[in-house]
């Protein structure tokens, strides 16, 4: 709370500043946060006796907010006491886009951010982001003591970010609140604020316009942007992926800076669909863009060779593992690959123990092995000696750890390969066993940590089509789900569902998801807001604070009916949003 907002002390107040300067000690009862400002603009390095910014702020080529502003501005101008009032424009980095009047003390500083100039109403109104007043002793500069100003923040009817503040400046006021310009700063905010609405919503209304010709109905797919607003249907929410939407909105901003007539949108290569692009013109100039997608199928990748394709993988985490691995088999000694079930584990080892025939053993099957010999790193060379893949060793009987503990002991560059599935919590001699093993270990990634394995994947474990059919394909929206889907089973249980389609599937075309087994098909649980609908509901709740919870003035500001409003609460309540007050 500023001194503003109490009951004015100005003198008291005078004083604490002289000595706050001259670097005495505070009395009591000065405000925390006037304080804090001084202590800022002393940490900025601001001058109490400089007349103007130390430098001059590069002003905006071109403000959109200044163009609306400026009619709406220059209305209210005329009414303004010019030898005593000064009305101040400025832009979110407050910097002064215009200025009319004066008042005093005044000299027309281009830059009214705190490190330029120290405390002052326009800063703490775009920090606090609501009307603030600042009087007299309160501002750190010399030229503002007999200064007091009140400001508005002025917000972006899209996104209810804020835009910028205006300021009305006059001779100090030690009366009553509120400041007697304050009325006048909410008039000109609430003007200024309605021209941004009225340019918004003819923009708007171009790209709707466009977007209802083009649909023609629900099944059709598209897309209509314009940079800030984004309108998509519900045939093109199951097409177009991310990375499609982003080169859409690069292409939508960068025709917003270009009115020349060719209009070609570079999708991904990996897109899965096409798109016929219409530019969407307004007052003579492009203002976004329309895209009618298509869908192609998505033909396999030839395979890799490899045990049933379990190998397959290009993701960081899949080749980080996989080289760990390789590195480790060629030095000297044993090595643990561990993982949950169905990761590729024994398709691993086999793929580095491969020309070396080696002896399997499975825990799994037999757990009492018998295990007593395990051949040393030194006899590679020697005919018929043959290393030891041991699978499943979580399942080892106690006897046969302990056998290995021991060799192990005696011969630290044993040939062995062992497979390891984390699970229940190890017995103390599993456990010793694991610790010797740790350092020549190496985890392998779930599937789900590895989503862009998934297409690779399914052109490996796909078995080849019958004479005379055509090669399994996906439909880019059957490609999400199976991405989106968390595998338990890993690399296994994804082998199963494709054999399971290719040995049923009795149509041609590409699989669409609706083929897929239900939880595959439904996705995970809940759905987060499109970015229009995040800036929609930000709009909302900040016109809700700005208007202390009033849904009556806040619809009137944000231009809707309060039955629109209070629909729009009841869609977005519980939704997956950024968190904040709810309304």
């Amino acid at each position: 709370m500023t001194t503003a907002e109490q009951s004015p002390a100005l003198a008291p107040l005078r004083q604490a500043r002289e000595r706050f300067l001259t670097g005495r000690p505070l009395p009591d009862g000065v405000p925390d946060d006037v304080v804090a400002a001084w202590r800022r603009a002393r940490f900025f390095g601001v001058r109490p006796d400089l007349d103007g910014p130390v430098r001059e702020s590069a002003q905006p080529a071109d403000s959109p907010l200044l163009e609306a502003a400026h009619p709406a501005l220059s209305r209210i101008a005329p009414a303004l006491d010019a030898g005593r009032t000064a009305l101040v424009l400025t832009d979110e980095r407050l910097r002064v886009l215009w200025s009319t009047g004066s008042a005093p003390g005044d000299d027309t500083c281009a830059d009214l951010s705190e490190r330029e100039v120290g405390h002052n109403s326009a800063a703490l109104a775009l920090r606090t982001r609501r009307r603030a007043e600042v009087h007299g002793p309160e501002h750190f500069l010399d030229v503002w003591q007999d200064v007091s100003a009140v400001s508005v923040p002025l917000f972006s009817p899209e996104t209810g970010q804020v835009l910028g503040t205006l300021t009305v400046a006059r001779a100090l006021w030690a009366g009553c609140r509120p400041h007697p310009g304050a009325a006048l700063a909410e008039a000109a905010a609430a003007a200024v604020e309605a021209e941004l609405r009225a340019r918004a919503r003819t923009a708007e209304r171009a790209l709707l316009d466009a977007y209802a010709r083009a649909a023609r109905g629900r099944e059709r797919a598209v897309v209509a942007l314009d940079g800030r607003n984004r309108l998509i249907s519900e045939a093109a929410a199951g097409l177009a992926s991310p990375q499609v939407l982003e080169a859409l909105e690069r292409g939508a901003r960068a025709r917003g800076r270009d009115t020349g007539e060719s209009y070609d949108v570079q999708l991904p290569e990996d897109a899965g669909c096409t798109a016929e692009i219409t530019p969407v013109r307004h007052e003579g100039r492009v203002l976004g863009l329309v895209a009618v997608l298509a869908a192609r199928p998505v033909e396999p990748e030839p395979s890799r060779p490899g045990p049933g394709g379990t190998l397959v993988g290009g993701s960081v985490a899949w080749r980080h593992a996989v080289a760990r691995a390789a590195e480790l088999f060629r030095t000297p000694g044993p090595v643990l690959v561990t993982g949950e079930r169905g990761t590729g584990k024994t398709a691993l080892a086999l793929e580095l123990l491969d020309g070396t025939d080696p002896l399997v053993v499975d825990a799994a099957e037999s757990p009492e092995l018998g295990l007593k010999e395990v051949p040393p790193a030194g006899n590679r060379g020697r005919a018929g000696d043959r290393p030891l893949l041991l699978r499943h060793a979580e399942r080892l009987s106690q006897q046969d750890v302990a056998a290995l503990n021991s060799l192990l002991e005696e011969r630290p560059d044993a040939r062995l390969v062992a497979t390891h599935t984390p699970g229940t919590s190890p017995g103390p001699c599993l456990q010793r066993l694991l610790d010797t093993l740790a350092a020549r270990s190496v985890t392998l990634p779930a599937l789900r940590e590895r989503p862009e394995d998934v297409r690779e994947l399914l052109s490996a474990l796909t078995p080849g089509p019958a004479p005379g059919s055509p090669p399994l394909t996906w439909t880019l929206d059957a490609l999400r789900a199976l991405e989106q889907h968390p595998w338990p089973g890993n690399v296994t249980e994804l082998a199963h569902l494709v054999r399971a389609l290719a040995g049923r599937r009795r149509v041609f075309g590409p699989v669409r998801r609706g083929e897929l087994p239900d939880p595959v098909r439904e996705g995970p649980a809940g759905r987060t807001l499109s970015p229009m609908e995040l800036a929609e509901r930000s709009a909302i709740l900040e016109a809700l604070r700005r208007h202390g919870g009033n849904k009556a003035r806040a619809a009137a500001a944000l231009g809707i009916g309060r039955a629109t409003l209070y629909r729009k609460l009841r869609e977005y309540q519980g939704r997956d949003a950024p968190n904040g007050p709810r309304p």
